[in-house]
């Protein structure tokens, strides 16, 4: 279908999964842009784990630490809620999760994850964010985005239906008003589904 206003095909109706790691900031612009065209395109969200600390090897700076512990004590719950299909519930924890954090300039720590859980009315999280038999589901959902959209990558990792890999981002500095958000997915849907486009980059400022 043309978009007669602005001339642009329209790219309604699928699924798409977010990979993310909860520490990062670009990571929750991103997410704030894809739920904001989710509602106007029609598109089903799934959300899973992308862990930062496993991507680094472990080698986190002493002084982010306590944030990165936090993140992957969240992810546990992210993978567990995932395999109950519980997307909607994954959504609402990661949206209280970057309130208390981004948008309240505060960095993550255990405390604002258990505060985020309760928020998002999930019961019993806390069983479940000490638990760390779920650390291996992070790591096989880790690997997967990375395998999919890698090497040479971080989080996120945006996975289009109809697309045979993913890709990293869109990045960007802050939430776009709607047009040039749905612009921006406009672009990304058949670049993702591309098998000859690859990268297509500007340096940050």
């Amino acid at each position: 279908m043309i978009n007669a206003a602005v001339g642009r095909p329209r790219i309604n109706g699928m699924e798409a999964t977010y990979f993310f790691d909860p520490a990062c900031p670009f990571t929750w612009n991103t997410s704030r842009w894809l739920v904001t065209v989710a509602a106007e395109r029609g598109v089903t969200l799934r959300w899973r784990a992308f862990s930062l600390s496993i991507l680094n090897g472990g080698n986190t700076p002493a002084q982010y630490k306590p944030m990165m512990d936090a993140s992957s004590r969240a992810l546990r719950l992210v993978e567990a809620l995932r395999a109950d299909n519980r997307h909607d519930d994954i959504a609402v924890f990661y949206t209280e999760l970057g309130t208390r954090t981004f948008e309240a300039e505060a960095p993550l720590s255990d405390e604002i994850v258990e505060q985020a859980a309760e928020a998002a009315g999930i019961s019993d999280a806390k069983t479940v964010l000490d638990d760390a038999a779920w650390d291996q589901n992070v790591r096989e959902s880790h690997e997967f985005a990375f395998g999919s959209a890698g090497p040479d990558i971080g989080s996120p990792v945006l996975l289009i239906e109809g697309a045979e890999r993913g890709v990293h981002g869109p990045i960007i500095k802050g939430v776009p008003e709607r047009e040039e958000a749905l612009a921006i997915w406009d672009a990304t849907v058949p670049l993702a589904r591309s098998r000859t486009f690859f990268e297509l980059k500007r340096g940050r400022q």
